[in-house]
C-alpha cells in the first residue's frame, strides 16, 4: 500500500477537522442556524479579502466567478487591457471576448511578467479602457505579479483593476483597500484549503460604480442582486452548504495563525522547494518574482514533463501537475499551498529524486532534501 499525497496547485489537501465539519448533517440554508453560521463565514471572508466589502459568494469554480467579474462590470464594445503572461491571463481574454468586450493584450513571454509601467503607458494609449485584468499569482507559470505597483499605475484611470486571486488568497499577502484593488476574485480549493465548488468577488466603491453602468446580460451571476442577499446574511440560490460549513473552520485556522504568519510560511514552504529543486540541477520556470503557491520546474533536457507526472503518480502515488498550453511536456509543477508543511515538501523532492532516477536521469540523491532541511532550519 501507498499512502497517496496531493502536491498539486489545486485542488489541495483538505485538513481533517474541516472533513469532519463538513460531514455533519446537512442544514437547510433558509433557517436561523444556516444565517448564523453565514454571519461568521461573511465576517471573516472580509478579514481575508483585507476590505471593508462584502464579500459576494458564488457556488461555482474560480472560473464563474472571473466571468461574473467580466459581465457585471462590462457592456459589449467596452475596451479593456489583459494582462498575458499564462493560461489564465489566455482565460480572461477569452471570457471578455465571448462578451463582446474588446480585448487590448498586454504580453509577457510564459514565465515573466507584465511591468506596471507598460499598464501605466497602455492606459494613456487607451483612455477609453474600462478595466484592466489580471492574475495575482499565475499558476500556470508559477509567477506572482505586482498588483500594488499596477494598482497604482490603475487608480488614477477611469478603469478599474480586477484581479484574479484564486491561486493566491490566504497564500500571498492582497491588501485589496490598502492597494487600491478594485475587484478581487478567488475559489474556494487552494489557499482555503476546501473542495471545489465555491467562488468569491469583492468590489470596491468604484467597481459598484461600474457594475451600474454594465450592460452585459447576467441572471445567476447577477452581484448586484446577490449584494441584497448578502445583506440579509443568505445566498439568492441554493449554496454549497457544506463547503461553507468548512469555510467556517477553515477562516478559524486562517485567523488562529495570523494571515502574515500564513503568508510566512507559504514563502517559506515555496524558498524550501525552489532550493531543493535547484540543488538537483533543476530549472526553475519563473523568470521574475515566484510565486509562493507553486514551484513550476523545467523538465530536462530530452525528458517529457509529462513522464514525471506519470512516474510520481504510478510509482510512488503522488499527483503533481503538468505544463498547460504551449508549456505541456516541458514544465512540471509542484504545488505548497493550503493544508501543506515542511515534511509535505520534504516528501514531494525525496519523491523527485527518486523519479529522475528512475527516468534515466544522474541524481546526486539527498541533495534536494538536503537543501530544503537547510532553508527549514533557518532562524
Amino acid at each position: 500500500m501507498k499512502k497517496y499525497y496531493l502536491m498539486a496547485p489545486g485542488p489541495t489537501p483538505v485538513p481533517s477537522n474541516v472533513l469532519l465539519a463538513m460531514a455533519q448533517p446537512m442544514i437547510h440554508h433558509r433557517t436561523p442556524e444556516y444565517e448564523a453560521l453565514f454571519i461568521e463565514v461573511r465576517a471573516g471572508l472580509k478579514r481575508l479579502f483585507q476590505t471593508s466589502q462584502d464579500v459576494i459568494p458564488f457556488t461555482s469554480s474560480g472560473t464563474g466567478a472571473m466571468e461574473a467579474a467580466v459581465v457585471n462590470t462590462l457592456s459589449a464594445g467596452d475596451t479593456v487591457l489583459v494582462l498575458r503572461a499564462g493560461k489564465f491571463g489566455e482565460r480572461w481574454e477569452e471570457i471578455c471576448r465571448t462578451h463582446g468586450v474588446t480585448v487590448v493584450p498586454l504580453e509577457a513571454p510564459f514565465g515573466q511578467t507584465v511591468p506596471a509601467d507598460t499598464v501605466e503607458r497602455a492606459l494613456r494609449l487607451h483612455p477609453e479602457a474600462k478595466a484592466v485584468l489580471m492574475q495575482h499569482s499565475e499558476s500556470s507559470t508559477g509567477v506572482l505579479h505586482d498588483v500594488k505597483a499596477i494598482a497604482a499605475a490603475t487608480r488614477a484611470s477611469g478603469a478599474i483593476l480586477i484581479v484574479d486571486a484564486v491561486s493566491s488568497l490566504g497564500i500571498a499577502d492582497l491588501r485589496m483597500d490598502e492597494w487600491g484593488v478594485d475587484l478581487v476574485v478567488s475559489g474556494s480549493q487552494k489557499g482555503l484549503m476546501l473542495p471545489p465548488g465555491l467562488s468569491f468577488c469583492a468590489l470596491s466603491d468604484k467597481a459598484w460604480g461600474h457594475v451600474k453602468a454594465s450592460r452585459l446580460p447576467k441572471y445567476y451571476f447577477d452581484i448586484a442582486t446577490e449584494r441584497k442577499f448578502v445583506a440579509r446574511n443568505e445566498c439568492r440560490f441554493t449554496p454549497a452548504v457544506s463547503i461553507f460549513v468548512g469555510l467556517r473552520e477553515v477562516l478559524k485556522m486562517l485567523e488562529a495563525e495570523g494571515l502574515p504568519a500564513v503568508f510566512r510560511r507559504h514563502e517559506r514552504l515555496a524558498r524550501a522547494t525552489r532550493s531543493g529543486c535547484e540543488a538537483l540541477g533543476l530549472e526553475l520556470f519563473a523568470k521574475t518574482q515566484p510565486s509562493p503557491a507553486l514551484t513550476a520546474v523545467v523538465a530536462p533536457r530530452g525528458l517529457d514533463s509529462e513522464a514525471v507526472l506519470s512516474t510520481y503518480s504510478t510509482s510512488h502515488n503522488i499527483t503533481i501537475a503538468g505544463g498547460q498550453g504551449e508549456m505541456k511536456g516541458k514544465v512540471f509543477r509542484l504545488g505548497h499551498m493550503g493544508y501543506v508543511a515542511d515534511f509535505d515538501v520534504i516528501t514531494a523532492l525525496a519523491a523527485l529524486e527518486q523519479v529522475l532516477h528512475e527516468l534515466g536521469q544522474p541524481v546526486d540523491f539527498g541533495a534536494g532534501v538536503r537543501a530544503a532541511q537547510k532553508v527549514f532550519a533557518e532562524r
